[in-house]
């Protein structure tokens, strides 16, 4: 990729006045609409960087960390963590000689300021998300206002419960000839009004595995609106808690019928839902990838990108 910004990358790290988060983020928002980062052409992921990162912590078992978080969190001073939502093995794992901070209860007026002064004072910081902090993570918004503040952060990749879902199920999000695509998404309140929920469309499709976060609660109420719109009900759902945590549980159900089953169970959050076929894994067709038409008049050498994206 040629990079053809011209932006001064230490222009971008104008300390934000007052020190205020919303402040910073707005700033941040409306320069990120004039112009790139350099470093985005610089830098790819699993890099060593400069900065602040904000490390995936994985979904739960310490060993579905990565290799770069684990090499991040062993010389990491200041450990800013996402309270239960983070294994407290991995935190005893990695993070013991580290001073660790739970984020839980605290708003980024008190965070960045926190982060900051630590990484000012020369201590490595890890801010410490869940899952991977691209996926509902609420990262660039403090991302952005320390990078207001002059403090450089960047992404480090995790495994997301949707992956470690598809291992604990032994089957894939997407399978030849049943699901085309996935989605992830979460349903309607607080934060997504009702014309932002798409779970319903995304099941309509029907080659669509639907991976919902943050909705354990509202399990009822989502398979009861797709009940309303005429969706089969004996389409396959499972929900898997606390996926990959010594406590996880699977529950196998379908459309009409597991609301009763999670609510008999009594879970009412940290569970993943997912909608669709793959869920069984049942009724797919062989791949192209590792049959004659892939191999047709050309070495294996010479296995194009698309066919291989047929797998």
């Amino acid at each position: 990729m040629t990079n053809t910004n011209t932006t001064d990358e230490t222009d971008s790290a104008v300390p934000a006045e007052g020190g205020k988060p919303q402040e910073a983020i707005d700033a941040q928002g409306e320069r990120r609409r004039e112009e790139l980062d350099d470093r985005i052409f610089e830098h790819s992921a699993g890099d060593e960087q400069e900065g602040v990162p904000f490390v995936g912590a994985g979904p739960g078992n310490p060993r579905l960390l990565t290799v770069a978080g684990k090499e991040l969190l062993e010389a990491a001073d200041l450990v800013v963590h996402a309270g239960s939502l983070v294994n407290s093995e991995l935190l005893d794992e990695y993070c013991a000689h580290a001073d660790l901070v739970n984020s839980v209860g605290k708003d980024l007026e008190e965070l960045i300021p926190l982060m900051r002064d630590a990484y000012e004072d020369g201590e490595n910081v890890v801010r410490l998300h869940s899952g991977d902090p691209a996926i509902y993570g609420a990262a660039l918004e403090q991302m952005d206002a320390l990078e207001h503040e002059g403090v450089p952060t960047y992404f480090v990749p995790g495994v997301t419960s949707a992956f470690a879902a598809s291992a604990t199920l032994r089957t894939q999000l997407t399978l030849n000839e049943v699901s085309n695509h996935v989605a992830f998404t979460r349903p309607q309140g607080k934060t997504l009004t009702e014309e932002e929920d798409h779970i319903s469309e995304f099941v309509e499709m029907g080659d669509v595995t639907t991976c919902i976060y943050l909705g354990t609660h509202a399990v009822r109420d989502t398979m009861e609106r797709l009940l309303e719109d005429d969706h089969d009900p004996e389409t396959p759902v499972a929900v898997i808690y606390h996926a990959s945590w010594p406590d996880e549980d699977v529950i196998i159900g379908d459309i009409g019928t597991i609301a009763d089953k999670v609510e008999e169970a009594g879970y009412r959050a940290s569970a993943l839902v997912v909608i669709g076929d793959a869920v069984t894994g049942a009724g797919y067709e062989r791949s192209f990838l590792y049959g004659d038409w892939a191999n047709r008049g050309s070495s294996s050498e010479n296995t194009s990108e698309s066919e291989a994206s047929d797998d």
